[in-house]
């Protein structure tokens, strides 16, 4: 008897829950985080995201200075991915006007480690970082 008849039918109906956790989200999709502004966690990884663009020389003069981060999504990757879409003004005019950026940090707890994968002015689409 082929037993590839019985097995198939299974597993057809259990590919479409694959990839899906308990609430029906999608397994490495991203979530929302709420309330951004006053989340410590992800203020304090703006923060080093400005540092960090600072220190790598991208910005010319006297950098950038962090305002705060705006909005931020996560992803669970090999460590947590958080995009940040971070406020920040140029820091060589006092009264310079914000800009924004987007933002992507790695963050591996169990190392523990962070690293900054890219920081870029902000797409000009909302909701696109």
């Amino acid at each position: 008897m082929d037993t590839t008849l019985y097995i198939s039918p299974l597993s057809a109906l259990a590919w479409p829950a694959a990839g899906r956790d308990g609430d029906g989200r999608k397994v490495g999709g991203r979530t929302a985080v709420e309330d951004v502004e006053g989340n410590r966690k992800v203020q304090e990884l703006g923060l080093f995201c400005v540092v960090e663009h600072n220190r790598r020389g991208s910005a010319r003069g006297h950098g950038l200075v962090f305002s705060r981060v705006v909005a931020a999504q996560t992803q669970v990757v090999s460590g947590i991915k958080y995009y940040l879409r971070i406020a920040a003004r140029d820091g060589r005019e006092a009264a310079a006007d914000e800009q924004v950026f987007d933002a992507v940090v790695v963050v591996k707890a169990w190392v523990p480690s962070r690293e900054m994968v890219s920081f870029v002015p902000a797409a000009e689409q909302p909701g696109h970082y």
